[in-house]
């Protein structure tokens, strides 16, 4: 697939249907419900899991505070990737349970797994 750069998260949603296959991808367009995440996906064992979109130039990841209330709630299978600068690995994935360090440290926090394959991977293990 081209490097094409990712600027919205519309961008990065036609990034994850073509980058991760073998998930069941649902995008949730709920205006009823703040803060709910972007995309419900069904692993290959069964379990789902939500994922928020994010895409950001710099270090800084902005949360609206209803996405934080959200992950705080619901900590087990939720999680945050965010589309980056290719020096810091395109794509990063993270754990819900951690959006307020994510908040405040930005992409200075360690993810879970840097790229689209191990981010692939990650995800289709749960």
């Amino acid at each position: 697939m081209s490097q094409k750069k990712i600027n919205s998260e519309r961008d990065l949603w036609r990034k994850v249907k073509n980058e991760i296959k073998t998930i069941s991808w649902i995008r949730i367009e709920n205006w009823a419900l703040p803060g709910t995440p972007d995309l419900l996906g069904y692993a290959p064992s069964g379990s789902f899991f939500t994922l928020e979109l994010k895409v950001t130039s710099g270090n800084k990841i902005r949360f609206s505070p209803h996405q934080i209330s959200f992950h705080v709630k619901h900590p087990q299978n939720t999680f945050i990737l965010v589309a980056c600068a290719p020096k810091l690995g395109t794509c990063r994935l993270y754990p819900g349970h951690g959006i307020v360090a994510l908040e405040n440290f930005g992409l200075k926090l360690e993810p879970l797994c840097v790229g689209w394959d191990a981010c692939r991977l990650q995800l289709e293990s749960l």
